[in-house]
C-alpha cells in the first residue's frame, strides 16, 4: 500500500494531495459516525441540507465514486435526489383559483354603465351588447356581476322611467309654467298682483304671459289663446307641466290641447317636479322685486323688463346642462345712459347697469 502511494505521488503531488485529504475526511467522518451511533444518537438533517447533500452525491455516483459517500447510505442519497426531482414538477402546493377567471376591471365597468342606462336590458341582452363589441364575457359571469351590484339579471320591465328621464328626453319641446305674486303699496292699501309665466326647460328663457290682479277663467284662456297664436311663444310645444292650481282651469287647458299641447298636472305637495320654474320665481324675486317698494303695474311692469333682459343676456346661469354661461348672450344693450366705461391695468371695460345699478354686467369696450 504504501508503494503504490509512493508511486503516485511521484507521478502528480498535486492529485495525491487531494487524495490525502480525502482520506483523512473520510476518517473523520467514520469517527464521528461510530461516536454518535455509539452514543445511541442519529444525523437529523434539514431539507436544504439534504438538498445539498443529494447535488453532490448525485455527481459521485454517476461517476461510480460512491465508495467515498460514508455519512449516509448511497442509497438514501440517491432516493433523497429522486425526490428532489419530483418536486420540481409538482404542482399540488401552488396557489390556484377556483371557479372562472374574473372579469378585467374596464370590463366590468362597461358592464354596469349598460345596465345602468338601460333599465330593461337582461344579461343576455348585455352578452350580445358585448360581443358586437368583439368582448367575450361569458353570460353566467354576467349575471353574476349584475347581482352583485343590485341589478335585476333578467333587467326590468318598461316602464314609463323617471321624473328626471322624461324631462331630458322631452326638454326641447317641453314648457313649465307657475305663478307668483308681487305686492303693490298705494294710497288705498297692498293690492296683489298675479304674474303668470312660462319657462322653456331646455333654453330656460322665459316668458311672462301677463299680470293680473284677478286671474279668471276668461283672463286664462286669453293667455293661452295669445300664447298658442301663430307667432306664439309655445307654438313650438309638445308638453307643458303645471300644479294642481285650480287658476289652471279647464277652458285653459282646452285651448293649449287643441293646439296640440299636452298639459301634465303634478301630484300635489311636489314643488321640486317643477323645479326650473320654482328656481326661477326664487331668482327675480332675490334679486330684484325683493329691493323694490312697487308702486303700479308700471312701474312692476319696468322691472320685470329689465330683469328679463339681464336674465337672458347678462346673466350667467349655473345649471349643469349650461355650464354657467349665459343663455343669449348677443342681446341687446341698456341705455347709453346706464353704462359706466372705466379702465383697470390698460384692460378697457364698460359697466352694463340696470334698475340703477342692482342688476350689473360687465363686457369689453370696443
Amino acid at each position: 500500500m504504501l508503494w503504490h502511494l509512493l508511486r503516485n505521488l511521484l507521478k502528480d503531488p498535486q492529485q495525491q494531495i487531494l487524495l490525502l485529504v480525502i482520506d483523512y475526511l473520510q476518517e473523520e467522518n467514520r469517527m464521528l459516525k461510530h461516536k454518535l451511533e455509539k452514543s445511541g444518537k442519529r444525523l437529523l438533517f434539514t431539507p436544504e441540507e439534504r438538498r445539498t447533500l443529494a447535488i453532490k452525491g448525485k455527481v459521485l455516483h454517476d461517476q461510480k465514486l460512491t465508495h467515498y459517500i460514508k455519512i449516509v447510505q448511497p442509497e438514501t442519497l440517491m432516493r433523497w435526489y429522486r425526490k428532489l426531482i419530483a418536486q420540481k414538477y409538482d404542482s399540488s402546493k401552488k396557489p390556484r383559483r377556483i371557479g372562472r377567471p374574473e372579469i378585467p376591471p374596464h370590463h366590468c365597468k362597461l358592464i354596469l354603465k349598460l345596465a345602468r342606462e338601460n333599465k330593461s336590458w337582461g344579461s343576455l341582452r348585455i352578452h350580445g351588447q358585448l360581443k358586437a363589441l368583439n368582448i367575450e364575457v361569458s353570460h353566467e359571469a354576467i349575471r353574476q356581476l349584475l347581482r352583485k351590484h343590485g341589478f335585476s339579471p333578467d333587467g326590468k320591465k318598461q316602464s314609463q322611467g323617471t321624473w328626471r328621464a322624461f324631462i331630458k328626453r322631452h326638454k326641447d319641446v317641453l314648457w313649465a309654467t307657475d305663478f307668483f305674486t308681487c305686492e303693490l303699496l298705494n294710497l288705498k292699501g297692498i293690492k296683489t298682483i298675479y304674474i303668470l309665466f312660462f319657462i322653456h326647460i331646455q333654453t330656460r328663457r322665459v316668458v311672462i304671459a301677463g299680470t293680473t290682479e284677478h286671474p279668471n277663467m276668461e283672463w286664462m284662456k286669453q293667455q293661452a289663446r295669445n300664447l298658442t297664436a301663430y307667432d306664439g311663444e309655445l307654438k313650438d310645444a309638445k308638453f307643458l307641466i303645471h300644479d294642481r292650481d285650480t287658476k289652471y282651469c279647464q277652458d285653459f287647458t282646452q285651448v293649449l290641447h287643441s293646439s296640440g299641447i299636452k298639459t301634465i298636472k303634478l301630484p300635489p305637495r311636489s314643488p321640486n317636479l317643477n323645479a326650473y320654474a320654482e328656481r326661477f320665481i326664487r331668482s327675480i324675486k332675490e334679486e330684484s322685486l325683493s329691493k323694490f317698494i312697487l308702486l303700479n303695474e308700471k312701474m312692476l311692469h319696468h322691472v320685470l323688463k329689465e330683469y328679463l333682459a339681464h336674465y337672458h343676456n347678462e346673466r350667467a346661469h349655473q345649471g349643469h346642462d349650461i355650464g354657467n354661461c349665459i343663455l343669449f348672450p348677443d342681446g341687446t344693450d341698456p341705455p347709453d345712459e346706464q353704462l359706466e366705461s372705466f379702465e383697470i391695468d390698460n384692460l378697457k371695460l364698460q359697466k352694463h347697469a340696470r334698475l340703477g345699478g342692482l342688476l350689473n354686467f360687465y363686457s369689453k369696450a370696443a
